[in-house]
């Protein structure tokens, strides 16, 4: 069994993780409309992790949510924290999930990482914005794991909402 096999067999199994007893017909089918309403939905941000994984590339959607969170933090404290974490994993040169954005907005987050505020990786996440929104997510409507699941639950008759 290939490892892609084995993401997309995951995301059907509902015993196993419960997204596919969950998540329905219309929420799925919006998220062909615009990567924003992917992005922004309940489970969309999920499976389209999941999918990423099958691409090898999930780290863009995890700094995003990341970000999201970060932005979220109202103490300076665990915002230095949070910010070496974001610096560590995503950002520094050879980071364990290193993203793909431009030298200027490397130098910039760098700079500002000893007092980080709320928006430091405002311009790195919408890099990685952009590149999924013109890259994987095109990739991702046309794949078998969207075309599989949006199938299932036409079929299963699962359109009432969650």
């Amino acid at each position: 069994m290939s490892p892609n096999t084995c993401w997309l067999c995951k995301i059907f199994r509902a015993e196993e993780n419960g997204i596919s007893s969950k998540v329905c017909l219309e929420e799925v089918i919006q998220w062909s409309q615009s990567f924003e309403k992917l992005i922004t939905s309940k489970y969309g941000p999920m499976i389209y992790k999941t999918y990423l994984k099958t691409e090898h590339s999930d780290e863009n959607i995890e700094f995003w949510l990341a970000c999201e969170a970060y932005k979220k933090i109202t103490s300076q404290r665990k915002r230095i924290s949070m910010a070496r974490k974001l610096f560590t994993s995503y950002i520094q040169p050879q980071a364990p999930n290193e993203i793909n954005i431009d030298s200027p907005a490397r130098k910039a987050i760098i700079r500002n990482i000893q007092e980080p505020t709320q928006s430091c990786f405002d311009e790195a996440q919408r890099i990685i914005y952009m590149h999924m929104e013109r890259d994987s997510y095109p990739r991702f409507l046309e794949s078998k794991f969207y075309q599989k699941l949006k199938y299932s639950l036409q079929t299963n008759g699962n359109n009432s909402t969650v």
